[in-house]
C-alpha cells in the first residue's frame, strides 16, 4: 500500500457525535482533541510524514460565545498535552493561521510549542488555528504587495513558487490526500491553494470515532485513484 506523504484532515462532527450520545457539544470537542493525538501516532507509524488538521476556522468565532470560550479553554489544555506528546514521539509542530486575535497566553504557548519541537525529526504536525484560506491568501497578497512597494520583489518575478513563499504553509509540501469526516462534502475555506491537485476522501464517520482502521480505508481508496497532473498520470 502506497502511503501519502501528506494528509490534511477536516475534523468534523464532534458536536453531532456528542449530541447523539446525549452529551453537550463541548464533550465532543474534548473527545475529538484526544483523537487527534491517537491519529498523529498512528499516522507516523504508517509512514505518513506530514499531517495537517483544521482545528479552528476564522468562521468559528460566529459560534455561541460559551462554545468558543470552551474551545479556547480546550486549546490551552491541548497545547500542554501536545508538548508532552511531541516530546514522546519526536513530533515537529507548527501552527498556521492568524494568531493576532488569540489571547496572549495562547500565543505564548504556541510559540513555546513550536520552538520546543523545531528540531524534532518525527511527524510534521501542522495545526490550522484561526485559519481560513481566503484570509491566508489575502494576508499573503498584502505582504507581497508591501515587498513590491519596497522594491524587494519585482512584479515580473512573481510566479507560483514566489507566491507560495508568502503563504502560512511555506516549506510544507501540498497535501496528497484530504479527509473530511462526518459526511459533509465541501472544503469550508481550507487550504484552497494547497489542495489544487489533492485527492478527496469523505466519510460519514464523526471525528471522535475516526480510528486507525478508518485512516487505512481512506489510504486504500487513495491507492485506487489514478492521479493525474495536467492530464498526465503520476508515475508509480
Amino acid at each position: 500500500m502506497k502511503v501519502p506523504q501528506h494528509i490534511a484532515i477536516i475534523l468534523d462532527g464532534n458536536g453531532r457525535w456528542a449530541k447523539a450520545k446525549g452529551m453537550p457539544r463541548n464533550y465532543g470537542h474534548a473527545q475529538g482533541s484526544k483523537n487527534v493525538e491517537r491519529i498523529c501516532e498512528e499516522a507516523w507509524r504508517m509512514g505518513i510524514k506530514y499531517l495537517t488538521v483544521y482545528a479552528f476556522s476564522t468562521e468559528n468565532w460566529s459560534r455561541p460565545k460559551s462554545e468558543v470560550d470552551a474551545l479556547m479553554g480546550l486549546l490551552r489544555n491541548y497545547m500542554k498535552t501536545c508538548l508532552k506528546t511531541a516530546a514522546k514521539n519526536d513530533m515537529k509542530v507548527r501552527v498556521i493561521g492568524d494568531m493576532h486575535p488569540l489571547d496572549e497566553d495562547i500565543k505564548a504557548r504556541i510559540q513555546e510549542l513550536e520552538e520546543a519541537t523545531v528540531n524534532n525529526g518525527g511527524l510534521n504536525f501542522t495545526i490550522a488555528l484561526n485559519y481560513g484560506s481566503r484570509d491566508e491568501i489575502t494576508r499573503a497578497v498584502r505582504k507581497l504587495a508591501a515587498d513590491c512597494a519596497d522594491g524587494k520583489v519585482e512584479p515580473e518575478q512573481i510566479d507560483e513558487k514566489v507566491f507560495e513563499s508568502y503563504l502560512d504553509t511555506h516549506g510544507i509540501p501540498d497535501p496528497d490526500l484530504l479527509i473530511r469526516t462526518s459526511g459533509e462534502q465541501r472544503l469550508s475555506n481550507y487550504l484552497l491553494w494547497q489542495l489544487a491537485y489533492s485527492e478527496f476522501y469523505f466519510t460519514d464517520v464523526h471525528w471522535p470515532d475516526f480510528t486507525k482502521e478508518e485512516l487505512v480505508k481512506a489510504i486504500e481508496e487513495y491507492n485506487h485513484r489514478k492521479r493525474r497532473f495536467g492530464g498526465v498520470e503520476e508515475e508509480s
